[in-house]
């Protein structure tokens, strides 16, 4: 689509979780395109289970992706941003991060460090003028959630207060703000895209 449009489009691999692959990564899209103006940390993984049930390879993989791959990912390209004197910082979160939830001690951990993680390289990289902000969707129509959705699917939408779950394109349009010239004045904001949910 990009391509399509008259844009340069290049895909690039990496698992996020393995340092000495991100880097290699970063360096590559930066040879590619001379700069690096927005990451994403989109990358994250669910292994729900309650704690006392709980595998410790679980309790691993999801923190070394969602909360590892973010450290891994900020890292290597804010070298090639503060370069620049410029970039955004996007890192996906989520409403766990701040309520938790039955069988998800391991996933609220990683998003409750995202936010924390989020709010302080806010004021590491402020002067170097790259803003880094989270975005906290809520219950959103993906292949993550059905399970979820389809399990307790009118429990969920009771505490919504737009009686809807949410979509992808309702979480992309915030990130795209984000990602703008039009949020130049906002960092070290976790903002939430949940439809007014509350528990």
């Amino acid at each position: 689509e990009i391509s399509a449009s008259g844009g340069i489009a290049k895909s690039f691999q990496a698992n996020v979780a393995n340092k000495e692959e991100v880097d290699k990564m970063a360096d590559e899209v930066f040879n590619e395109f001379k700069r690096i103006d927005v990451l994403i940390n989109n990358a994250g993984v669910v292994k729900d289970g309650l704690l006392l049930t709980m595998e410790l390879e679980d309790w691993h993989e999801v923190i070394n992706t969602n909360l590892g791959g973010l450290f891994n990912c900020t890292k290597a390209v804010s070298k090639y941003m503060i370069m620049q004197k410029r970039g955004k910082i996007i890192n996906m979160s989520s409403v766990a991060g701040e309520k938790g939830g039955k069988g998800q001690s391991n996933y609220a951990a990683s998003k409750g460090g995202v936010n924390a993680f989020t709010r302080a390289v806010a004021m590491e990289l402020a002067p170097k003028n790259i803003n880094v902000n989270a975005v906290a969707p809520g219950v959103i129509e993906t292949e993550m959630s059905e399970t979820v959705i389809r399990r307790a699917k009118d429990k969920i939408l009771d505490m919504i207060a737009l009686k809807r779950f949410g979509t992808p394109d309702n979480v992309a349009d915030v990130v795209i703000f984000l990602a703008s010239d039009k949020s130049d004045y906002i960092t070290g904001e976790i903002i939430r895209v949940d439809g007014g949910f509350r528990n």
